[in-house]
């Protein structure tokens, strides 16, 4: 199934099924209501009727998507978890880690699969990261490798934005660098686990106005997402809706200084589970705005 959290016009935001170009609004089934967090501990025991659904029908073009779970307790991203991405790094004088690397996304952060990204004025070092993100489907703790996962709802194309000055220059730690409003679109809906066969044989693809800068599969990984999880649940608990951005491949920007500036279009794909598109817009135009 793909789920996805949209609104019609003006109306309230909703929960939906995606089929192809259409979404069928999910909002009149009982206990469904509008958090897609809420009902992944029950997804399940819900599937059939979401599936057997037949509330209203909205072309998917006429609809605004948002964030597929825009409520998470966490949101957290790996670093350096691509061979290539760990060359590219090395050769820039960064070294690559001996174990994960984690820091956390402040979920504020969190955009739609479609929402502007904002540039700060106080930075010209804006970057991009394609992820594969995957979306914890129920509280665990202890996690072996071979049964993680079990605990995976399902997985949704990120773009794990990074302000580079602040990430490694203005803060001792990756969190502020990568927790500025708006720098973590997500979508465009969820995925579920049944519908991926091998969550490690996708293919990842980011364009900056139509120029690809990233293209790889989701096989580099350093530690694949099983992996992850397990190293993961040895410290917290993870919840249902809970994000882990699983790692970024080669070619973002900060090796060259090739940064994103006002205007740009940055589009991630990934291989079954559709593409998110943000526009650059430059911060002081976001303020004088509002």
């Amino acid at each position: 199934m793909k789920l996805a959290r949209f609104r019609s016009g003006d109306g309230p935001i909703r929960l939906g099924r995606v089929d192809g170009d259409i979404v069928t609004d999910l909002g009149d089934m009982p206990g469904v209501g509008t958090s897609l967090r809420a009902i992944l501990p029950r997804l399940d025991e819900l599937r059939s009727a979401i599936e057997a659904a037949d509330g209203v029908a909205h072309e998917l073009a006429d609809v605004h998507l948002e964030a597929p779970v825009d409520d998470p307790q966490k949101y957290l991203g790996i670093g350096m978890n691509y061979r290539e991405h760990a060359v590219e790094a090395a050769a820039a004088g960064i070294p690559t880690p001996t174990s994960q690397l984690w820091f956390n996304k402040q979920v504020s952060c969190i955009n739609g699969p479609f929402g502007d990204i904002v540039k700060p004025d106080i930075s010209d070092a804006l970057d991009y990261e394609i992820e594969l993100a995957v979306v914890i489907g129920r509280e665990c703790k202890h996690v072996p490798v071979e049964d993680a996962r079990s605990v995976i709802a399902g997985y949704m194309v990120a773009n794990d934005v990074s302000v580079r000055d602040w990430l490694q220059k203005r803060s001792p730690t990756f969190t502020l660098g990568k927790s500025f409003d708006t720098h973590g679109p997500i979508g465009p809906w969820l995925t579920t686990d049944d519908e991926i066969e091998n969550p490690l044989a996708l293919q990842m693809q980011l364009t900056v106005n139509g120029e690809v800068r990233q293209s790889w599969p989701t096989d580099d990984m350093i530690y694949d997402v099983y992996e992850q999880i397990a190293y993961l649940t040895q410290v917290m608990t993870l919840m249902p809706g809970d994000i882990l951005a699983t790692g970024t491949p080669a070619g973002i920007g900060a090796p060259t200084g090739n940064f994103l500036k006002v205007g740009d279009v940055v589009r991630a794909e990934i291989e079954g589970l559709g593409a998110i598109e943000n526009r650059v817009v430059a911060e002081h135009h976001v303020a004088a705005a509002g």
